[in-house]
């Protein structure tokens, strides 16, 4: 029987090889949002910006490109292991993203990509982000169309293994972040053909 692991076991696993060789395996996850994402967070110069669910770091390096004062957040240690080398001038420690370790209003910008697939109730992070938001702040979240979760296998090993996952209808994601009172300002949805792979979302603390 194939395992189904947590994120933080699965992750682990996949950390040693989540980039990919030439960081292949980014660019596939980077086009699953065809820059939407980058887009929607908009100018972060001088500003303080907490990536939830951050991995290898994926992000991070744009947003230290443009001028951002950079957290990360994982609740895989060999992710948080795997981005801390890549980017020493960011900040980064092990969490759950329904339980951060940051004092009420403590950023301008939120961001979470591929998190809100591994989490039942995705509400519990919203209320998170809202609580460590500044008034006025930004929090844009990506929730992907995954109805079953794939089938992985971690670098040289031969186990084959899940990362327990959860699909979430695009308008209850969007129902959820209003009842935690967040202003909605954006959404795109990015298409495989007909079929949407991706829902990115642009929402403010009012």
């Amino acid at each position: 029987m194939t395992k189904v692991y947590n994120s933080a076991q699965g992750y682990d696993l996949m950390a040693g090889d989540y980039d990919g060789k030439k960081g292949e395996k980014l660019a596939f996850l980077n086009s699953f949002e065809e820059g939407e994402f980058l887009a929607m967070i908009g100018g972060v110069n001088g500003k303080k910006v907490l990536d939830v669910g951050c991995g290898t770091g994926r992000l991070v390096g744009d947003l230290l490109r443009e001028g951002a004062e950079v957290y990360g957040v994982d609740v895989s240690e060999k992710m948080v292991e795997a981005a801390q080398k890549k980017f020493g001038r960011a900040k980064f420690e092990v969490a759950d993203a329904c339980d951060l370790p940051f004092e009420n209003e403590s950023f301008d910008v939120v961001v979470a990509a591929f998190l809100i697939v591994h989490l039942k109730k995705p509400e519990d992070f919203f209320a998170e982000a809202y609580r460590v938001l500044r008034d006025g702040g930004v929090f844009v979240v990506s929730n992907i169309n995954q109805k079953k979760a794939p089938l992985l296998k971690a670098g040289g090993s031969r186990e084959k293994f899940y990362i327990d996952s959860h699909y979430h209808i695009p308008k209850h994601v969007l129902e959820k972040l209003e009842n935690e009172f967040f202003k909605i300002e954006d959404e795109k949805f990015v298409y495989e053909g007909k079929a949407w792979v991706n829902q990115v979302i642009k929402a403010r603390k009012v």
